[in-house]
C-alpha cells in the first residue's frame, strides 16, 4: 500500500498522467483528482479490455512503454491480485517517470540557443 506522501506526490502530477494516458489510446473520463481515483478507473478500464478487446490492451500496453518482461513477473508473483491492478499500478508509475525524466531534461537547459542544434 502506498503511503501517504507517496500518494500525495503523486496527486500533484495526476492531471499530467491523465492527458499522458489519453494520448496513448485509453478513454478516461476528464475529472480525476486522485492517485486511488485514478488506479480504481484504470484498474477497472484495464479488465474490460482483458475481456473485451485484448488487442487494444496490447497496443496501450505498448504505446505507454510496458516492460513485458517485468508485467509477467509481477502477474507470476502475485496471483491472488486481480491483472487489472497490477497493471493499472505499472502504468501510472511508468508515466509519472516520464513525467519526472521531463522535468529533469527541461530544467536542465545548459545550452545557450546558439549552442543548440
Amino acid at each position: 500500500m502506498l503511503q501517504t506522501k507517496e500518494i500525495m506526490t503523486k496527486n500533484e502530477n495526476i492531471e499530467k498522467v491523465v492527458d499522458e494516458l489519453k494520448k496513448s489510446l485509453l478513454e478516461l473520463p476528464a475529472q480525476i483528482y486522485s492517485y486511488n481515483d485514478l488506479h480504481k478507473m484504470l484498474s477497472d478500464h484495464i479488465n474490460l479490455l482483458i475481456t473485451n478487446n485484448f488487442s487494444r490492451l496490447i497496443a496501450v500496453l505498448y504505446r505507454v512503454d510496458i516492460s513485458e518482461k517485468k508485467l509477467k513477473q509481477l502477474l507470476l508473483s502475485s496471483p491472488n491480485t486481480a491483472a487489472g491492478d497490477i497493471i493499472a499500478k505499472m502504468i501510472i508509475e511508468r508515466q509519472l517517470q516520464k513525467i519526472e525524466a521531463r522535468k529533469l531534461f527541461t530544467g536542465n537547459n545548459r545550452f545557450s540557443d546558439e549552442e543548440k542544434w
